[in-house]
């Protein structure tokens, strides 16, 4: 019998260490969730940075000597796709060390907690972002916050690394840094690294949205959101920036540029970041004219 208890004891001990499965949280359900949780095949960006998110909704990982770097999740549903993703582009997810989060919504963080329970990883973002993170509801200040938790709430995230503002995230010799760039929420936050391959490195932006969209009922000419996005435009527009990448891919024109990768590198623009942060300060004045600023 004492035999018998160990080999039990045994088989549940391999079993409780076996291999770690993605356990995914309920779908999200909204208009766009569909169209934005197509698949999308992961492909190279350019050195050590790799696509692995879904058609609409941008994941990036990025490969460090001693480990990987994921940013942003995707919807609840798209946990899966990037999982998949990572895979498929020769690498193992158990391997991310950081997950870094750009703004607290539940089309980019949604996913977060699933892949952090099967990563481990620890979750960065910055003071703001973490107080919506941890509770997967938004404050109040959050433009988008009248439209209620059962359309923009997210599963909770443990072990949530609040990150300064110009701070920096290091994992296997990879150096990202957080810049502050509130407005689309307050807790926004864009990231930078440098990305090198044959001897040619180029900075890589990951210009969180500066779309001027909310609940309705919000105006943007009451609240300090305004300002905060005309000042996080032009801290964008000032990065070093010779690949700008974003978390909607159709705001850098993904599906375009991939249509053209055999005439070069089409991701590398160095005045992409000045266009994305112009085109975005032209939609808030549309919405400050349409509120009767």
């Amino acid at each position: 019998m004492k035999f018998s208890g160990l080999i039990l004891s045994a088989l549940f001990f391999i079993v409780a260490c076996g291999p770690r499965e993605l356990d995914p949280d309920p779908a999200s359900d909204c208009s766009n969730c569909e169209s934005w949780n197509q698949p999308q095949d992961p492909f190279r960006i350019y050195g050590n940075t790799w696509y692995v998110g879904t058609a609409g909704l941008s994941s990036l990982l990025i490969e460090g000597a001693e480990g990987l770097i994921l940013i942003d999740g995707g919807l609840t549903q798209s946990a899966a796709l990037i999982d998949s993703n990572i895979r498929a582009a020769g690498f193992d997810p158990l391997n991310i060390k950081a997950i870094l989060v750009s703004h607290p919504h539940f089309d980019h963080a949604g996913g977060v907690a699933a892949l952090q329970r099967l990563t481990r990883a620890t979750v960065y973002t910055s003071v703001e972002g973490a107080k919506v993170l941890s509770t997967g509801e938004l404050q109040s200040d959050d433009p988008q916050f009248l439209s209620g938790p059962e359309h923009t709430g997210f599963p909770a995230i443990r072990n949530v690394v609040a990150i300064g503002d110009r701070e920096v995230v290091s994992i296997g010799g990879v150096d990202v840094t957080a810049v502050y760039t509130p407005g689309h929420t307050p807790g926004s936050t864009s990231w930078t690294w440098e990305s090198c391959a044959l001897d040619t490195c180029y900075d890589v932006v990951y210009a969180d949205s500066l779309t001027a969209v909310s609940a309705e009922g919000y105006r943007f000419v009451d609240g300090p959101a305004a300002d905060q996005l005309i000042e996080s435009a032009g801290t964008i527009a000032d990065l070093d920036c010779d690949i700008l990448l974003s978390p909607h891919p159709f705001f850098f024109g993904m599906q375009d540029k991939l249509e053209i990768r055999g005439e070069g590198n089409p991701f590398v623009n160095n005045v992409a970041c000045m266009i994305y942060a112009e085109t975005s300060l032209d939609w808030l004045q549309q919405r400050l004219q349409a509120e009767g600023r």
